[in-house]
């Protein structure tokens, strides 16, 4: 054990007591070198997305000493940025374990450096904590979360004033004033009763989340146009915190046909029925397809823990039930929000779809022949955030349509600055309906687009590298591909343009991605996670069909795979 890790576990062994779970795990570690030195090889990193990591003991892991140091750096930022007329914090937390705690302790912190708090008094999602920073004026936020991860994860989102996550500026200013902090000194506590009775925490007013929800009804496209909302709808929160602003917002808006999943209904952080709750996976989507199938539902939703993605699935010609992946239902998303606001006349003068780089480019086809720009950013739903603010500063908000990512992340409306699988369940059920009404489904319609387009393919593969070895791993990982550069070839495909975004390219800021641009309009991205221990891939391959398209596919992950694993 090095020397430094085994004075921090010395450390924590004698001074973490406020949370009675973590003295004993501490013990158990003293025979387990491998997990000592994962707990504590390094502090639990502040990034694009705040913290993430798994629960436990340790410098390296999610408890209440993470969650008060970062939330002192987080106070000393506000206070260093902002008048003390912005000295106020919105904070949200989802059904996660110790969610609740970690919430209350953050807003123990911000109130005992003379920050005010307004919290929500139940759980609420990511949306809801973004629209909440707007309407109240705060000068940040916070949701505590891991948004899709696994049971073991908990994690810590930071919003800015203009309800995004923080942009990496902030960041860096956040993390400097994080690391010169000791966790046991240098942080600062109230009693949380005694913050209620003194009115530096309060509670959300039940009108800002109305507000919200009121917001999410403006960004119908329905216009004059008639539609039949009888439809059988499943719909299942993933025991997040989905249950209560989508089921409000469908019944609000005439969605009287809703089933929701009982065995996924309530809130609950161990998520016992789908250990990876991300509507990405099919597993996760596999008891609300039960559910579709048994009571011959129209449509299934489902959101994730925090309720920023949504995944859908719908009946095929033959009856069964068939996913929509991320990709595919963000381009029927652009295509009818285009098409409708082009038919009503409400689209802008500038009209502008944003995506991220690994997004599918069909988008791009799409957008263009409704005469609207495509924006391409970095990976991460903050940076379609930022270009929205960019916009508002430009007097130009009115020009943002649609912002979305194949991970399953949506958002119609400036009322957010994240993804919002509210307003996307919203428009999707709205959607549906729509072209029901004209005698298509979804998956009609998806076909009638890859007619007009071509037929595009995109998968994303995960590799999973734990602890201090994987991380190195990946960094050998990302530095062999860029060495290979155009001599690559995946699939034996040509590769015409590396694009290499590590010191910044294209006007956007430095990230740690690789894009090999193929011939035949394909293209591979590795990159990171910034949230997870994993090395993450997105292939795009353009054919004449599915069946052509898959055969390439594979052939091509095959040889990345030869090359991730290679030792």
């Amino acid at each position: 054990m090095y020397k430094r890790q085994a004075a921090l576990y010395a450390e924590w062994l004698e001074k973490a007591v406020a949370d009675p779970d973590l003295i004993p795990e501490l013990k158990q570690m003293k025979a387990d070198s491998a997990r000592l030195e994962d707990a504590f090889y390094r502090d639990l990193e502040f990034g694009t997305a705040g913290l993430r990591g798994v629960i436990g003991a340790g410098s390296n892991r999610m408890n209440v000493y993470t969650v008060g140091r970062t939330s002192q750096g987080l106070s000393q930022y506000i206070q260093k940025r902002f008048p003390p007329a912005q000295w106020k914090i919105a904070v949200s937390y989802d059904s996660r374990i110790k969610s609740r705690l970690f919430a209350e302790t953050a807003a123990r912190v911000f109130a005992a450096n003379g920050i005010h708090v307004v919290m929500y008094a139940q759980l609420m999602p990511v949306p809801c904590l973004s629209f909440a920073v707007r309407n109240l004026c705060c000068g940040a936020g916070i949701m505590i979360t891991a948004s899709h991860n696994p049971a073991q994860y908990n994690g810590y989102k930071v919003y800015g004033p203009d309800g995004c996550q923080i942009t990496s500026e902030g960041t860096t200013e956040i993390l400097a004033a994080i690391e010169a902090l000791d966790p046991f000194a240098d942080v600062e506590y109230i009693d949380f009763e005694e913050g209620l009775e003194r009115g530096l925490i309060s509670y959300i007013p039940e009108a800002v989340y109305t507000a919200f929800i009121e917001a999410v009804k403006m960004q119908s496209v329905l216009g004059k146009a008639a539609i039949d909302k009888d439809v059988s709808i499943v719909y299942s929160p993933l025991n997040g915190t989905g249950l209560k602003p989508v089921l409000r917002i469908l019944s609000e808006s005439g969605y009287t046909k809703v089933r929701v999943v009982r065995e996924q209904e309530q809130p609950d952080g161990t998520f016992p029925t789908c250990p990876y709750p991300n509507p990405e996976i099919r597993e996760a989507m596999a008891l609300g397809m039960d559910y579709a199938e048994k009571y011959r539902a129209d449509l299934l939703l489902a959101t994730d823990p925090d309720c920023d993605r949504v995944g859908i699935a719908v009946k095929n010609s033959a009856g069964e039930y068939e996913l929509i992946s991320g990709n595919e239902t963000g381009m029927l998303l652009v295509d009818y929000l285009c098409s409708r606001r082009q038919a009503e006349g409400t689209l802008p003068e500038d009209p502008l779809v944003i995506k991220t780089i690994v997004t599918t480019d069909m988008v791009e086809q799409i957008a263009a022949h409704y005469g609207v720009k495509t924006c391409n950013v970095l990976t991460g739903f903050k940076y379609i955030g930022e270009q929205i603010r960019l916009l508002e500063e430009q007097g130009k908000a009115a020009s943002y349509v649609f912002g979305f990512e194949e991970s399953y992340g949506y958002l119609a409306g400036t009322h957010v600055r994240d993804k919002d699988a509210v307003v996307a369940s919203f428009l999707i059920c709205e959607m549906f309906c729509y072209y029901k009404a004209q005698g298509m489904s979804l998956l009609d319609k998806l076909a009638e687009l890859y007619r007009a387009y071509g037929y595009c393919l995109n998968t994303l593969y995960s590799y999973t590298f734990a602890g201090a070895s994987g991380f190195e791993r990946m960094q050998t990982i990302m530095e062999d591909f860029r060495r290979r550069g155009g001599a690559l070839a995946p699939g034996g495909k040509r590769v015409l343009k590396v694009l290499d975004y590590a010191a910044g390219l294209e006007g956007l800021p430095p990230a740690d991605v690789v894009k090999f641009v193929l011939e035949d309009h394909g293209s591979v991205v590795i990159r990171p996670s910034g949230t997870e221990p994993k090395l993450k891939t997105y292939i795009t391959v353009s054919a004449a069909d599915k069946d052509n398209a898959l055969v390439v596919e594979q052939c091509i992950k095959a040889d990345l795979e030869k090359l991730i694993y290679e030792k």
